[in-house]
């Protein structure tokens, strides 16, 4: 459910117990500038919306360029965060992605809040299809960082010949190629789906899944 950003600040304002001069005063701000920010008279920029929701505790929530913060729960007791944000990318932009360049900088991204500290390539990617249920539903969202390097068991995002992301359980393997890297495996957790290897395919690791984040499901 999405809603406009100054809403759901009232809703944590009541929920905090704090008020536009608390906010004011964090931000070095005149308490008329954010009243015309809340009032819609005047736009903050994304990072003044960002800095207002840390103010006031909200954890983990999408902050769309449109203005509207996407899942939310007021009955949820609010709870400190970073204002550090990733971009929410497509799986053919995720494909393209590697640990050292973004895309073009003029890519005009979702982003979304964590309190991770993540790298500066970290990406956030909504699940699709339903190969991994039944722990990653479709609409679920990660949060991939490119400089970490899996492990046995965890989660990534991989791209093969395609050049369209993958999210699959990482597997290594015993054997490794002529170059001395390791064979590995990529499992989908729903077993009606086949398992990816590097024994018969090129695959390369985009990055390792950091956070997963589970909205509300309608089942």
């Amino acid at each position: 459910m999405k809603k406009p950003w100054n809403d759901y600040v009232r809703e944590l304002m009541a929920i905090s117990g704090k008020n536009q001069n608390d906010i004011a005063d964090a931000m070095g701000k005149t308490q008329g500038a954010i009243g015309h920010w809340l009032t819609g008279r005047r736009t903050p920029n994304f990072d003044d919306v960002a800095q207002i929701l840390k103010i006031l505790g909200a954890e983990k929530v999408i902050l769309n360029k449109d203005g509207t913060v996407e899942d939310f729960d007021v009955n949820v007791t609010p709870v400190r965060l970073r204002s550090k944000k990733v971009p929410l990318i497509s799986y053919v932009q995720a494909g393209m992605w590697t640990d050292v360049n973004l895309l073009n900088d003029s890519e005009d991204f979702d982003f979304i809040l964590t309190d991770l500290d993540v790298s500066e390539n970290a990406f956030a990617l909504k699940i699709k299809g339903d190969s991994m249920e039944p722990d990653f539903i479709e609409g679920d969202v990660i949060i991939v960082d490119p400089k970490i390097q899996p492990h046995a068991g965890e989660f990534v995002v991989a791209v093969n010949g395609d050049y369209e992301a993958t999210f699959k359980k990482y597997r290594p393997l015993q054997d490794y190629d002529n170059y001395g890297n390791r064979h590995f495996e990529l499992v989908p957790l729903n077993p009606d789906y086949d398992k990816l290897t590097t024994l018969k395919q090129a695959i390369r690791i985009v990055g390792t899944m950091v956070e997963h984040r589970i909205y509300r499901r309608k089942r």
